[in-house]
């Protein structure tokens, strides 16, 4: 189970429809940026946004191959994960929370009145 910062840090990251779009499409087969962004239907600017995003909170890696004509492609896959969210396990992610005080909303802080 993943800490409480881990556990803000997935769930924030998740709390998007075209990231929940991407990990779908990459957990059925890895793809590369141009021919993944056509089967979202998204541009591959929007889709980079996304990926760095699902890669920086440990969902996705990425890997740079040669195709056979020679050019590089950055090839993403799922990095297997899995979260049990139960009361039980919210209040545990809860207690390991560097700054318990504060509260998550979207990826910005408020601090309660």
């Amino acid at each position: 189970m993943p800490n409480g910062d881990e556990l803000v840090e997935v769930l924030a990251t998740l709390a998007n429809p075209h990231r929940l779009r991407v990990v779908a499409a990459l957990a059925r087969e890895r793809n590369y940026v141009s021919r993944l962004a056509r089967e979202l239907g998204i541009s591959r600017a929007l889709l980079q946004v996304h990926l760095r995003k699902l890669q920086a909170a440990g969902l996705v890696s990425a890997q740079m191959e040669l195709s056979e004509d020679g050019k590089a492609m950055k090839f993403y896959e799922v990095t297997p994960f899995s979260i049990q969210l139960s009361p039980e396990a919210v209040a545990a992610a809860v207690l390991t929370l560097t700054t318990p005080e504060i509260v998550q909303r979207g990826g910005e802080e408020e601090t309660p009145t």
